[in-house]
């Protein structure tokens, strides 16, 4: 990306970054701090909400507030900090592990509820930190920990999974697309209720070489390859077992979320004890 990291909201003592040699993390983050500064958010305004995995140690890089949660429970603690100070901007880091899988139910209950967060879910498609065991996301046949004859399981859409539960905005971008991630990113803090950006990202020590693609870049054309539009999507057969994945705003609405239509129940119920 031709864009500088913001030195405001980088915490550069926590340099250099702990991930993998041709893990897309680093891309990640800088989009997201890039995003947050042409936003002009200030730390103080930010939380910067992580559980277990790769992708949660982010907020180590990142100056502002900073709570790291439990395997799976992100979207938990994030719920509770958004409810108590609807004034902060709620970022929620996961990975496809952490998100959708242990925290699969937090996810479409997020979801439903609308919350006023932003959620950043990179899809690596396996556990990269605890051995590369397969996860929600992993496609069916992949080689894994724990499928060593190929994923016996089919993999679902999380950006599919959260529109039908009721997200405000959904998207999702291949870390081969950096500025188009970043300004996803910059969408889904501007929007008011659930956002979620999916990013596909390569895992180049544990996924790759047990599927084929023993160096990074070959993931990194694996992922460039097939990120599609969703009207070449529709016209590839079988796109989604093939491993094809549809680029782009998956969705975007304006309904109430959470802490609007609390207040408003709020007042009503104010109102009819006579303001007390």
């Amino acid at each position: 990306m031709a864009q500088a990291i913001s030195r405001s909201l980088l915490n550069k003592e926590a340099l250099p970054l702990m991930w993998c040699a041709g893990c897309g993390n680093g891309i990640v983050l800088n989009a997201l701090l890039c995003a947050m500064d042409e936003l002009n958010l200030k730390k103080e305004d930010v939380l910067v909400v992580t559980g277990i995995g790769c992708w949660g140690k982010a907020d180590d890089y990142i100056s502002a507030n900073a709570l790291h949660t439990t395997h799976g429970r992100a979207l938990t603690f994030a719920t509770g900090a958004k409810a108590a100070n609807p004034n902060l901007h709620v970022i929620v880091l996961m990975g496809d592990g952490d998100g959708t899988t242990i925290g699969g139910n937090h996810l479409i209950h997020t979801a439903r509820r609308n919350m006023d967060l932003t959620a950043i879910i990179v899809n690596n498609l396996n556990y990269g930190m605890t051995g590369g065991q397969y996860s929600a996301t992993t496609p069916n046949g992949a080689i894994t920990s724990t499928s060593v004859g190929g994923n016996p399981e089919r993999g679902f859409d999380v950006c599919d999974l959260v529109r039908a539960a009721g997200a405000n905005f959904v998207a999702r971008e291949s870390v081969t697309s950096g500025m188009r991630l970043k300004n996803r990113i910059v969408a889904g803090i501007q929007k008011k209720g659930f956002s979620l950006i999916e990013a596909m990202s390569p895992c180049s020590t544990l996924f790759g070489p047990r599927n084929k693609m023993k160096q990074p870049v070959d993931m990194l054309r694996n992922l460039k390859e097939k990120s599609v539009s969703q009207a070449k999507f529709d016209s590839i057969e079988n796109a989604a077992d093939l491993g094809y994945f549809v680029t782009g705003v998956i969705a975007d609405k304006d309904v109430h979320d959470f802490n609007t239509r609390y207040e408003a129940e709020r007042a009503v119920i104010t109102a009819a004890k006579g303001g007390k």
